[in-house]
C-alpha cells in the first residue's frame, strides 16, 4: 500500500517564494542588486545562521556579513529580524506543505477504503525524507532550523502552529479514517511522539552515528525512511488500539 520511491515535488525555486519589501526606502541600492538576485542570497545566509544559532543568537548585521551586503539592504528587503526569520521559515514551509498535501491526496484517491496506517504515514513523511536524500546543504540548514524551532518554547510553538497545523490535521483526519476506533487524544499524543523523532532525524545531528559506532547513519535515508514509517505506524496502532 505504500513505497519509498521519491515522490513528485513541486518547483522549489527559491526566488519563486521570495516576497520583498519594495515600499521601504533605506539608502541607495547598487543597480546590480535587484530583488531577484539579492533577496534569496540574504535568505540563504539567514537560514544558515538561524539553523546553527537559533533566532536569538543571530543579528541582522551577522546575516549581512555572512552574505557580504550592507545591513541596510537586509532591512530594506525584510524589515526587522523577526520579519526576516518569518521569511526564511515560510519560504520552504510552503513547498513542503504543498508536497505533503499532494502526496496525501494522491494516496487517498488511489486507495480510498483500502488505505493503511503505513500508507498514510508514508504519504505524510516521505516528501520530507525524500528531500534529505538529495543532500542539498540549503535544505539541510532548513531542516536543522525546524528541529530547533520545534523544541523551543513560546515563539517556537507559535511558528510551528502558523506554518504546519493544517498539514498535521489533514494527516490526523486520514488516520481517523484508517483507525475509526482511535480516540482523538491518542492520535495527537502519537503524533507528538512522531514529530520529535522526525525533526531529530531531519536535523542530522550525527548522534546516531556515534552511538552505534558507525553501524548506522543519521543521513542514510534509504535505511531510515522505511524504518521510520514502520515504527510510527506500529506506534499509532499500539496507542490507538480499541479500549477494553
Amino acid at each position: 500500500m505504500y513505497d519509498f520511491q521519491p515522490m513528485p515535488r513541486s518547483s522549489d525555486s527559491s526566488t519563486a517564494a521570495v516576497k520583498t519589501r519594495k515600499t521601504r526606502s533605506v539608502g541607495r541600492r547598487p543597480k546590480a542588486e535587484g530583488a531577484q538576485e539579492t533577496a534569496p542570497v540574504i535568505l540563504d545566509a539567514a537560514e544558515k545562521l538561524f539553523s546553527f544559532h537559533g533566532f536569538h543568537g543571530v543579528t541582522v548585521r551577522a546575516v549581512a556579513n555572512e552574505c557580504g551586503v550592507d545591513s541596510a539592504l537586509v532591512h530594506y528587503y525584510f524589515g526587522t529580524k523577526q520579519e526576516l526569520f518569518d521569511a526564511v521559515f515560510s519560504r520552504r514551509a510552503a513547498l513542503i506543505n504543498r508536497d505533503r498535501m499532494d502526496a496525501m491526496a494522491r494516496y487517498e484517491e488511489e486507495f480510498g477504503p483500502h488505505m493503511t496506517v503505513e500508507g498514510v504515514t508514508a504519504a505524510f513523511l516521505m516528501p520530507l525524507l525524500d528531500r534529505v536524500r538529495h543532500n542539498d546543504p540549503a535544505w539541510k540548514n532548513y531542516f536543522a532550523l525546524i528541529g530547533l524551532v520545534n523544541s523551543s518554547r513560546g515563539w517556537g510553538a507559535d511558528t510551528m502552529t502558523n506554518h504546519f497545523d493544517p498539514v498535521v490535521k489533514r494527516f490526523i483526519a486520514l488516520l481517523q479514517r484508517v483507525l475509526p476506533h482511535a480516540g482523538l487524544d491518542d492520535l495527537f499524543y502519537s503524533y507528538h511522539f512522531l514529530t520529535g523523532a522526525l525533526t531529530l532525524t531531519l536535523s542530522d545531528t550525527v548522534r546516531l552515528d556515534r552511538l552505534s559506532e558507525g553501524r548506522c547513519s543519521s543521513s542514510n535515508m534509504d535505511e531510515l525512511a522505511p524504518r521510520m514509517v514502520e515504527y510510527a505506524a506500529a506506534g499509532f496502532r499500539a496507542v490507538c488500539k480499541p479500549k477494553v
